[in-house]
């Protein structure tokens, strides 16, 4: 993925930089969208027809290099009419609202149309802090 979301930026530098509480997140949920997100949280996630936002895990940071991946497959279920295209995805806190944490857009594009299901791959997101 490409981009930490303002909120997770400033959480990072909270827990590094600062002898303050930062609230650190305990579940982690994929979200999917038909517009391009945003660091302050923008686009257009997909709603009804059955969507749902789907847990994921992540490994243990790699080191050197700050990389992370899902340690297992993603799978959102059919749809229960047409989702559109989806071009991004992005990492909440929440299966409803939340913090999104990280954004990006998707390598190829997936429309996605009633009875259709869209899965990742463990190790289809890598998060890299560089």
């Amino acid at each position: 993925m490409s981009a930490l979301s303002d909120a997770a930026e400033k959480l990072v530098l909270d827990f590094l930089m600062t002898t303050g509480t930062a609230a650190r997140p305990t579940a982690w949920f994929l979200a999917l969208y038909t517009s391009a997100t945003t660091d302050a949280g923008g686009g257009t996630e997909v709603s009804g027809a059955g969507y749902a936002r789907q847990s994921v895990v992540f490994s243990a940071a790699a080191s050197p290099g700050g990389t992370t991946a899902n340690t297992g497959a993603v799978s959102f279920t059919a749809a229960g009419g047409n989702w559109g295209t989806v071009t991004h995805v992005a990492i909440w806190t929440a299966a409803s609202g939340g913090t999104m944490l990280w954004h990006g857009p998707m390598t190829s594009q997936r429309v996605v149309n009633d009875g259709d299901t869209l899965s990742f791959a463990a190790g289809a997101f890598v998060l890299t802090m560089a």
